[in-house]
């Protein structure tokens, strides 16, 4: 997995990083690799470097220096460039190799948009090949500036941001203005992920993300803010059977799902939790006869989930309903000292209960609520708070004492404190009816075979499942099919399976 640092942190390791190494060397090591990068993507669009045009937009300090000196690269293999800078104050020795390389530099600093130059500058960088964004780095916060807005807004579509986009938050991934911000099609980062350019909408903005090794790992220090989940981790993180085991061992899931209104949920969340590792399923929702005919394999019960039979997790909640009896299987459900997945309906049901919310507090075992953002919003999350989405995550779960995992294009797991985890691979075709009836057994499983003991393993285990629901998804949707959630379902396995065959390959 990839770790993803905050500001503050990013900053000690280049401090470290700089002290250790000959003048310019990081410098020298980001511009070779975005240069890299970019005559690849060059490559790939006009079958080459050579006539190419590249158009750089340059702001002060290091990120304009990098995109400058790469700049300066492209144009001694045959590029074109042209530089506008947005500030008195360019790199100057990047400033100097772009001039040595045959680019030109127009300075646009202190300009109206509506001057004819800016008018020139737009309708160049709209023309361009390939944009480099250098306007600001990590320590670049708000919207941009009117002229370099105009040119964002002109260069959409044919972006390489350098570090970040120019106008997110390096941090929070926030936008103060969607309409004076860089919408990147690539985003080519340095020595370490931002934690940003995980977090929506941010990463929507950063396009593919590329990171290039500049040597910050030796001096990077204590745990990192986020880590961003991979095929590897998610395939380990279901547990394969050995020859010692039974169906006891490998794990038990409880599922309270599904009910006489909405049976389906109940069929998708035991469907799915019978391929995340475990080696039974016991079901106690209200739509026994339906889930039974479906999966005969599922284990039936008509008790409370306390009298159903020993589990290791139990995940409650899809389509169960919010009546009386829902209510009593929940707390019943939480009142147990194992770990449970909340979703959907039983998210409902404690957002409306002081009572379940104090129990849900009370628990000493782990326990995981997966709203999305209308629920999360429902249980007192608050998304627009200052310090953006993760912070939100983290204080929700500091309410409940649980660990919240946020659905989403990209979703976030995180307790209150320690590292967070982000699952990016869902595509979205996802977002279809009893997606998270998919997700939630699956989750349940991976949590029972797990024997998930602590907040940091839920966590992990929980953007692992996430992780594979997404593939899954993927693998359905392939080709341009229109996928409904048993498609997902169905592809659950060969989203594990190849996950497993990416972790044995490497």
């Amino acid at each position: 997995m990839k770790q993803a640092l905050t500001v503050s942190a990013v900053r000690e390791a280049e401090a470290a990083a700089l002290a250790a190494t000959p003048d310019g060397a990081l410098m020298d090591r980001a511009a070779a690799g975005l240069a890299v990068i970019s005559a690849r993507w060059l490559q790939a669009r006009r079958g080459g470097v050579s006539g190419s045009s590249v158009a750089v937009l340059a702001g002060a300090g290091n990120n304009g220096g990098d995109a400058l000196f790469a700049a300066a690269r492209l144009g001694a293999r045959g590029a074109r460039v042209r530089v506008y800078a947005l500030s008195e104050s360019l790199h100057p020795l990047g400033a100097a190799a772009v001039l040595r390389s045959g680019g030109q530099i127009v300075n646009l600093a202190g300009l109206d948009p509506d001057s004819p130059v800016s008018v020139a500058a737009a309708e160049v960088v709209a023309a361009a090949d390939l944009v480099l964004d250098g306007i600001v780095g990590i320590g670049g916060r708000g919207p941009l500036r009117p002229v370099a807005a105009e040119l964002a807004r002109a260069a959409r579509g044919r972006v390489i941001a350098v570090d970040l986009p120019s106008g997110v938050d390096p941090d929070t991934g926030a936008v103060a203005d969607v309409d004076a911000c860089v919408a990147a099609e690539m985003t080519v980062t340095f020595g370490v992920l931002k934690t940003g350019l995980l977090l929506p909408p941010a990463a929507r903005l950063a396009g593919l993300v590329s990171l290039v090794d500049i040597g910050l790992q030796p001096y990077l220090a204590g745990a990192p803010d986020a880590l961003l989940m991979d095929l590897p981790t998610a395939g380990a993180a279901v547990p394969t059977p050995t020859a010692s085991d039974d169906k006891y061992t490998r794990g038990v899931l409880g599922v309270v799902a599904g009910s006489e209104q909405y049976p389906g949920a109940g069929i998708l969340c035991s469907g799915s939790a019978r391929f995340g590792g475990v080696g039974m399923v016991r079901y106690a929702g209200g739509a026994r006869a339906s889930v039974v005919t479906r999966w005969p394999e599922v284990v039936p019960s008509s008790e409370l989930p306390s009298a159903a039979g020993q589990a290791q997790a139990w995940v409650i909640g899809p389509g169960a309903g919010v009546d009386q009896v829902a209510r009593d299987r929940l707390a019943d459900a939480v009142a147990l000292e194992v770990p449970i997945v909340v979703d959907a309906d039983a998210i409902t049901l404690i957002a409306g209960s002081a009572e379940l919310r104090a129990a849900l507090a009370a628990r000493k075992a782990p326990t995981l609520l997966t709203p999305h953002e209308g629920e999360f919003a429902r249980l007192g999350g608050d998304l627009s708070t200052p310090g953006g989405r993760l912070a939100a995550v983290r204080r929700l779960a500091d309410e409940l004492c649980s660990v919240i995992l946020l659905k989403g294009a990209v979703t976030l797991v995180s307790g209150a404190t320690g590292t967070a985890m982000v699952s990016a691979s869902g595509p979205p075709d996802l977002a279809t009816a009893g997606s998270g009836d998919v997700l939630a057994g699956l989750v349940g499983s991976m949590v029972a075979a797990n024997a998930v003991a602590d907040d940091g393993e839920m966590a992990r285990v929980a953007a692992a499942a996430a992780y594979l629901h997404g593939v899954a998804g993927r693998l359905a949707a392939a080709d341009g099919r229109p996928i409904v959630s048993e498609d997902v379902l169905n592809s659950v396995p060969a989203a594990i399976a190849l996950a497993r065959s990416g972790e044995v390959s490497g």
